[in-house]
């Protein structure tokens, strides 16, 4: 117990610094995840083929080559990213793939009969899409985006490797400078925990304001 005391700023920092990471990270997932579920029920087919080559291509790298290719290739032509920065954006980019087929399957279970309400309203595509189909996919999106947010959350033990002072970069640096073990990796494994609780209770806080919005009953 001493030693995590004494290390409490140590332990603070890398916690903080996870915590930022998984924010900006979970933002840029989302936000890609809209534009590529989107992009796939595109009535244009160079937006489908475009969404569909970003889907595939980072569902289908492993997150890890993902982060060293940003890190240690990218400077070849010239690009140099801070570590947080490339942090973010692998993490986002991979996540975001993931999360794309959460939206285009959230939008597709929508009821037929609203599509066909929005256009005997006269509602153009987007319109409808916007107005009737997305507002009634939220809460079918916010369960699995919770999921992921949380996997997103325990990949970012990952970003250590390339330099990342994160909550697992200061347990391993202090674990290799005090030769002790249990007390930094437990406190790694309560943060990550209790990260992932704050995680799971907002999403699930979301999914019932939403609910209620749309007139359901909690869930």
């Amino acid at each position: 117990m001493s030693l995590i005391y004494e290390a409490r700023w140590v332990f603070l920092e890398g916690i903080l610094t996870t915590i930022k990471i998984t924010i900006a990270a979970s933002l840029l997932a989302f936000a890609m995840a809209f534009l590529a579920g989107l992009g796939r029920l595109s009535p244009f087919a160079p937006l489908r083929w475009l969404a569909l080559v970003y889907i595939e291509v980072f569902r289908g790298v492993a997150l890890l080559v993902q982060l060293f290719w940003m890190f240690f290739v990218l400077p070849f032509f010239g690009i140099v990213l801070d570590p947080i920065v490339t942090a973010v954006l692998a993490l986002g980019l991979c996540n975001g793939a993931y999360g794309a087929e959460i939206v285009r399957g959230a939008i597709k279970s929508v009821p037929h009969g609203q599509s066909e309400a929005a256009c005997a309203l006269n509602y153009s595509r987007q319109q409808a899409l916007w107005k009737i189909l997305i507002p009634q996919a939220i809460p079918m999106m916010l369960p699995p985006f919770g999921n992921l947010a949380i996997e997103l959350l325990k990949a970012t033990a990952l970003v250590s490797l390339i330099t990342v002072h994160d909550l697992s970069f200061q347990a391993l640096t202090l674990q290799q400078t005090t030769m002790r073990t249990i007390e930094p990796f437990t406190v790694v494994l309560a943060g990550y925990f209790l990260i992932a609780i704050v995680i799971t209770g907002l999403f699930r806080l979301a999914e019932r304001q939403t609910n209620a919005r749309l007139g359901r009953g909690a869930r």
